[in-house]
């Protein structure tokens, strides 16, 4: 039973359809219908969660994503990401929230990870931490390399909003399941997920209707965009991580 899950994902599916969101999904057929699996999904919008869970729909399956604590202290979104089963992360102690997933893997549920931790300003990969591949290899389960492109358009960092009748186009692609053996090397499996989706981020960027125009900031700089390099991405991170911290310390 899932009293909380299925109506969210019905009120998201008429939200998409409001604003006219026109998605193209593939790989569907990647996610299994039964047992556990890592999906790794780049992350570039605030709706990645409501987003990343519709190639699963496919396979009749529910992604449970782990989600940075302060999501779940949210007065609306707290109740409701509970509900929905998702895994609070302390990102200062994230000993727990890595236990549950892996518990959870082990029960047969499908987490869901953004190796990135946070979104990319860049539009590019950012650095991946292991921990995705970490919990696949000591769970015994695949790894589901996932890419969105299009998603940052409707709400990301630094930009405003879009959330009226837009027709963004969105692609969403999930690769082929990743195995790595128990106990194996970490940082070189991470490695390779990351080379995996990055060679399936530049496919999607590429085949993307061409933007132009003030609609440059959401295309990477490689490409001729206008937004941060991933060297210029990385001071406005620290900038952003600087002025949290001291508003945590002026509480």
């Amino acid at each position: 039973m899932e009293p909380v899950y299925k109506p969210v994902i019905g009120f998201a599916r008429t939200l998409f359809a409001a604003q006219g969101l026109k998605f193209t999904i593939s790989g569907g057929e990647h996610v299994p219908r039964s047992g556990g699996a890592v999906v790794a999904m780049n992350h570039l919008s605030y709706f990645d969660y409501a987003y990343a869970g519709l190639p699963a729909l496919e396979s009749r399956r529910l992604v449970r994503w782990m989600a940075k604590k302060e999501i779940f202290d949210h007065r609306v979104m707290g109740p409701l990401m509970r509900g929905m089963k998702h895994i609070p992360v302390d990102r200062r102690s994230g000993v727990a929230a890595y236990d549950e997933a892996v518990s959870a893997l082990r029960a047969g549920e499908i987490v869901g990870v953004f190796p990135e931790t946070t979104i990319s300003r860049s539009l590019e990969l950012r650095d991946f931490k292991t921990g995705a591949v970490r919990m696949a290899m000591e769970a015994g389960v695949p790894v589901l390399p996932t890419i969105a492109w299009g998603n940052h358009r409707v709400w990301t960092k630094d930009h405003p909003k879009q959330l009226g009748r837009s027709k963004t186009p969105i692609t969403i692609t999930v690769g082929a399941p990743l195995t790595f053996e128990a106990g194996g090397n970490a940082v070189e499996a991470t490695a390779e997920l990351k080379t995996v989706m990055e060679k399936m981020l530049h496919e999607a960027q590429e085949s993307y209707p061409t933007l132009t125009g003030d609609d440059l900031k959401y295309v990477p700089a490689r490409l001729g965009g206008t937004a941060p390099t991933p060297e210029a991405a990385k001071v406005l991170d620290h900038e952003e991580n600087a002025r949290r911290k001291a508003k945590r310390a002026s509480k």
